[in-house]
């Protein structure tokens, strides 16, 4: 089983990446039309760029594992129909607000809904703290997953930004797939998505010819956090927890910078570490490139905490992770030397 799985996998990603480049090639002269990002003083980019490559990554994610799991014909993967509708609708929200900008509150309840089918979805056998009760366990998950995908939105802020995050973290899922970690239907999502990204890469990478918007991270941050979240539900928090480690970090401490400078933390802004990074004189090519490296580096870190029998072992790996992520966002909130 474990053997095909990894053959299942691979497949996904062959068939993803070239349909998600084709795809993306096909709707960019519509995007330009109808979901033209138009840069202001928060941007990143300096020229008018058309949003919405995300329809791509997605359609080419869900198209390609529903294929491959569909064709396997196995009694015992079966298709998360629950997950994969939500992503949908989770995208449609995501486009809807690229298009026109929705009001923060009925954005966070449609993207809310969207969370929950997912956590109400899964067998109740799954549990992360059984001593929890029941209720609040799945509560706080909700909340988590709601965060998960909004700091999956607010990270793409550079050009191939979340390809250097996707990429390695669903590389890392897809082997620990293989190592027996997560269900074959998780490691096949993951592998998808892994090659819908690679196939989006090159119209991202600088200067981008399209960005994902919305309709792309959100959804993204949602098939990326139940990835994550049947590792935590297979008791490995420490790998679950490593695998995001930068953009968990990255927007968390900069909401809660934001909160206790008294700022609206929900109107988008430059403050996150990477968009000071720009600022400080890092190209966005090396800003990307050391998010990359440190993700490398987190990926390995996490695989090695799975396949440790020790819990304290885990946590050690764990704190590498940390702090090579907090001397990370050290270096880039402080100005690159000048070399004249």
């Amino acid at each position: 089983m474990v053997n095909s799985q990894l053959v299942l996998s691979f497949a996904a990603a062959v068939l993803a990446a070239p349909l998600s480049g084709v795809l993306t090639s096909a709707i960019r002269p519509l995007m330009v039309r109808i979901a033209l990002a138009k840069p202001n003083a928060r941007s990143s980019h300096r020229i008018p760029t058309p949003q919405g490559g995300g329809i791509a990554v997605i359609a080419a994610t869900l198209i390609a594992a529903t294929a491959v799991i569909a064709l396997a014909g196995a009694g015992d993967i079966k298709i998360p129909a629950a997950v994969f509708g939500a992503t949908l609708f989770i995208a449609a929200v995501g486009f809807a607000d690229d298009v026109r900008p929705l009001h923060v509150l009925p954005r966070l309840l449609l993207q809310g809904l969207a969370v929950a089918a997912v956590i109400v979805a899964a067998p109740e056998g799954l549990r992360i703290v059984p001593a929890c009760p029941f209720w609040l366990e799945r509560g706080l998950l909700v909340l988590a997953g709601l965060w998960f995908v909004n700091l999956v939105n607010f990270m793409d802020g550079l050009d191939l930004m979340t390809v250097a995050e996707i990429v390695p973290v669903t590389a890392a899922l897809v082997l620990l797939g293989w190592l027996g970690d997560l269900p074959a239907s998780t490691a096949v999502a993951a592998a998808a998505l892994f090659g819908a990204m690679l196939g989006f890469a090159p119209f991202n990478r600088p200067i981008a010819k399209i960005f994902l918007g919305d309709v792309g991270s959100l959804p993204i941050g949602l098939l990326a956090g139940w990835c994550l979240l049947q590792l935590a539900w297979h008791q490995q928090m420490a790998a679950a927890l490593l695998l995001p480690l930068y953009y968990l970090a990255d927007a968390t401490i900069t909401l809660l910078q934001r909160i206790a400078r008294g700022e609206p933390f929900w109107a988008a802004h430059r403050s996150h570490f990477y968009q000071r990074a720009t600022d400080n004189g890092f190209s966005v090519s090396r800003v990307v490139s050391e998010v990359f490296a440190l993700n490398i580096l987190l990926a390995a870190l996490a695989i090695g905490a799975a396949m440790t029998p020790s819990s304290a072992i885990s946590g050690l790996l764990l704190v590498a992770g940390a702090a090579a992520t907090a001397f990370l966002m050290y270096r880039f909130s402080r100005r690159v030397p000048s070399t004249g």
